[in-house]
């Protein structure tokens, strides 16, 4: 009696034509909810230039590196070309009066400082350009959504704009920092031949200190020798003054008593011999004299002309060192002017390069002023040298003129012994030759007095020069040591000179290398592209949500049959509980296909839908329609009316917890445990599988676990109408 049954239940619809009616009309709710729905928002983003968005300019603009810069003005140009919305170019007034009026669904605001703002980026306190957005989510809480995407377009466009701009004015001091940087080259380049030259210079001076410094040593000896030996040439001349004073008295005493001459002549020969051996002293102390006297004004005249030649040289040495200070200070004017360009530098950097300049400027500075002090004391010491030569050449003179002296005393010392000896011999003679005697010897007493006089002179003039040599000596000792340490330091100073020069022209060169142009510009500004690259294409919005609400449409249309169609009460007499199942399963199963070929026609025919697979997405779609209809058919036909809220419950819990619309991991805990219970959570992703990713594999996969759910309802339904049958029409019968 299957056949019966089920011809009576298709009997009862047909018949009856508001039953089928809303039949045929239920067959068609899928599609309103999915069609129709998807179809209005198909692809809604691709409309936005018909959204009305308001736009204030208040921006009053600024100069930036002599250029006037509008961003705000510029900003509204592009936005004027811009399709991405209705944009409404008003003033500040109208456009959130409008706003608040829901005339426009967002503001966007350029504020007046706008412009001034792109000019600090430099500055120690950079101010961020404030754009501002202003949104109404109470008019539409979606379009405000799409306005803050925008808004972060438009604001990557500005900055893009500013960063272009900085780009341009760095590259433009770069090129002015190449030329910065040679023209500090050639300068470095300059004081490096400076530093060479006065390094050259120094070393000489240092060689000519050196050999002064030697010849002081020797000078100085020389003179303590000649001070000695003048000493003891004062010795003895005071000795022979002496006894010269003593012999003029003597001879009074014969001239006044000749008597008692004869007695003395014993003593006087004696005298006389000392006188002569005296005499002989001194004229051998003499050649020594002389020759010391003679070294030394040798040694004065190399002393004089080394000391000329170092004062001539010293000058040249503080002439280079003014040139070499004032190079440096060039240096440092031309590097500093060009330090507040290097933006790459380091600040600690900048620092360490000023510190060494100002160090290299402080030094060559000090070099100048002590190489000016220098020649001073060099102009100084070679005045004083040729005094000196001056004053060894008169002493060279009276030195001789003691020798001849020395040498007549001599001989009339060796005369006087002669006469002596004579007047031993002959009394009578000596008295004879005593007036001429007397005479001669007054001469030689006045003369041994004068050579006292002249010896005391000479030996505190030696005294003197002593000194003063021993001082020459030390200074010379020091200017040696001071000069090899200017020496030693123009040498350092030449090395940096040149590494300076060398620096400097690489970094002009490094610069001068660097090229700009609109390209490289724009890869500052942008300097990384995204290349949006997709695993699986999905063309519009619309394709994106109808795996959802294909579902969506599917169970609603399962569940609003129950109402128009009886899911328990026969049209006939059912021959078992397995019939009855059978003759209610074969039309809601019929429906459910019906409603999932209507689907699928609308979506592909109709808003040509793409599918990676026709044949499999009707066959998918077949599937979950048949799952729907055999969970709502256990509810309903066990349960009825409690059946159907039952069902509501669980078509709320699926529409949360199925990740038909936000991802499952952005929704509560819970929800996302519930997930994995609910058999729309699989319709969905076999859904998407066949439409947009064509990972078949999954989509059987989803398939297959579909599949379980009617096993267990289908099941429970059977035995339902089982103990139905049993209790309705067993029973009864048996009464």
């Amino acid at each position: 009696m299957k056949q019966n049954l089920l011809k009576a239940e298709l009997s009862s619809i047909f018949k009856n034509r508001m039953k089928l009616i809303s039949i045929l009309a239920i067959i068609f709710i899928p599609i309103l909810y999915a069609g129709i729905y998807l179809w209005a928002f198909w692809d809604p983003y691709g409309h936005l230039e018909k959204l009305p968005v308001a736009v204030v300019n208040e921006d009053s603009g600024a100069e930036m590196n002599g250029e006037k810069l509008e961003v705000g003005k510029d900003l509204v140009d592009n936005l004027k070309e811009s399709k991405e919305f209705d944009f409404q170019f008003v003033d500040r007034k109208a456009g959130y009066r409008d706003l608040e009026n829901q005339k426009y669904y967002m503001l966007i605001e350029i504020p007046k400082d706008f412009s001034e703002n792109a000019t600090t980026l430099l500055d120690d306190n950079p101010k961020k350009l404030d754009l501002k957005y202003v949104s109404n989510p109470g008019f539409n809480f979606i379009s405000s959504q799409i306005g803050n995407s925008a808004v972060e377009k438009i604001k990557e466009g500005v900055g893009k704009e500013v960063t272009e701009t900085y780009a341009k004015s760095v590259f433009e001091n770069i090129s002015e920092m190449a030329s910065g940087l040679e023209d500090a080259s050639t300068g470095a380049k300059d004081l490096s031949d400076g530093t060479d030259k006065v390094n050259k210079g120094s070393q000489e001076v240092y060689k000519n200190l050196k050999t002064l410094a030697g010849k002081s040593i020797e000078f100085t000896d020389g003179v303590n020798a000649a001070n000695s030996g003048a000493k003891e040439v004062l010795t003895g001349a005071e000795s022979l003054s002496s006894g010269l004073g003593q012999l003029q008295d003597g001879q009074k005493d014969l001239s006044s008593a000749a008597s008692q001459l004869k007695e003395g002549d014993s003593s006087i020969l004696a005298g006389i011999t000392s006188a002569k051996d005296g005499a002989e002293k001194l004229e051998g102390s003499i050649p020594a004299l002389i020759n010391g006297t003679d070294k030394l004004q040798a040694g004065s005249a190399t002393l004089t002309s080394g000391l000329q030649e170092w004062s001539s040289n010293s000058k040249a040495l503080a002439d280079g060192a003014s040139q070499l200070n004032a190079g440096a200070k060039q240096v440092q004017d031309t590097v500093n002017s060009i330090l507040p360009m290097l933006e790459g530098l380091p600040d600690d950097k900048k620092q360490e390069l000023e510190a060494a300049l100002q160090s290299l400027v402080d030094g060559s500075g000090n070099i100048a002023a002590n190489t000016q002090a220098l020649q001073q004391g060099a102009d100084q010491l070679a005045q004083g040298g040729q005094s000196l030569s001056a004053g060894l050449t008169d002493l060279s003179a009276g030195s001789k003129q003691l020798q001849a002296g020395a040498q007549q005393l001599a001989d009339g010392s060796a005369e006087l012994e002669a006469g002596s000896k004579k007047q031993v011999a002959g009394q009578e003679q000596f008295i004879a030759g005593m007036s001429k005697y007397e005479t001669e010897f007054a001469k030689a007493a006045s003369g041994s007095n004068e050579l006292v006089t002249g010896m005391n002179s000479l030996l505190s003039g030696m005294n003197q020069l002593s000194t003063g040599s021993a001082a020459l000596s030390d200074g010379t000792s020091k200017l040696e040591a001071g000069s090899k340490d200017l020496a030693d330091g123009t040498s350092s100073l030449s090395d940096g000179s040149k590494e300076l020069s060398e620096k400097l022209a690489d970094g002009a060169n490094d610069a001068s290398s660097i090229h700009s142009d609109d390209k490289t510009y724009d890869m500052m500004a942008a300097p990384i592209t995204v290349s949006d690259e997709k695993v699986s294409e999905v063309p519009n919005y619309g394709t994106g949500l109808a795996p959802y609400f294909i579902s969506l449409g599917l169970f609603v249309g399962a569940l609003m049959l129950s109402i128009v169609f009886s899911f328990n009460e026969p049209e006939g007499v059912p021959k078992n509980g397995l019939r009855w199942f059978l003759s209610k399963s074969v039309i809601l199963a019929g429906v459910g296909i019906l409603q999932a070929l209507v689907a699928s026609f609308v979506l592909i025919v109709v808003l040509d839908m793409e599918v990676q697979s026709i044949p499999l997405f009707i066959l998918f779609t077949i599937i979950a329609s048949l799952v729907f209809f055999s969970i709502i058919q256990f509810f309903v036909t066990i349960l009825g009316n409690p059946g159907r809220f039952i069902v509501v419950i669980l078509l709320i819990f699926q529409l949360t917890t199925s990740g038909g619309t936000f991802p499952l991991e952005l929704i509560p805990d819970f929800m996302q445990h519930v997930h994995a219970l609910l058999p729309m959570s699989y319709s969905v992703a076999g859904l998407r599988s066949v439409i947009s990713t064509g990972d078949f594999t999954f989509m059987w996969h989803n398939a297959g676990i579909l599949a379980l759910y009617p096993i267990f309802f289908i099941t429970g339904t059977i035995i339902y109408f089982t103990f139905a049958y049993r209790r309705q029409f067993t029973e009864a019968a048996a009464e």
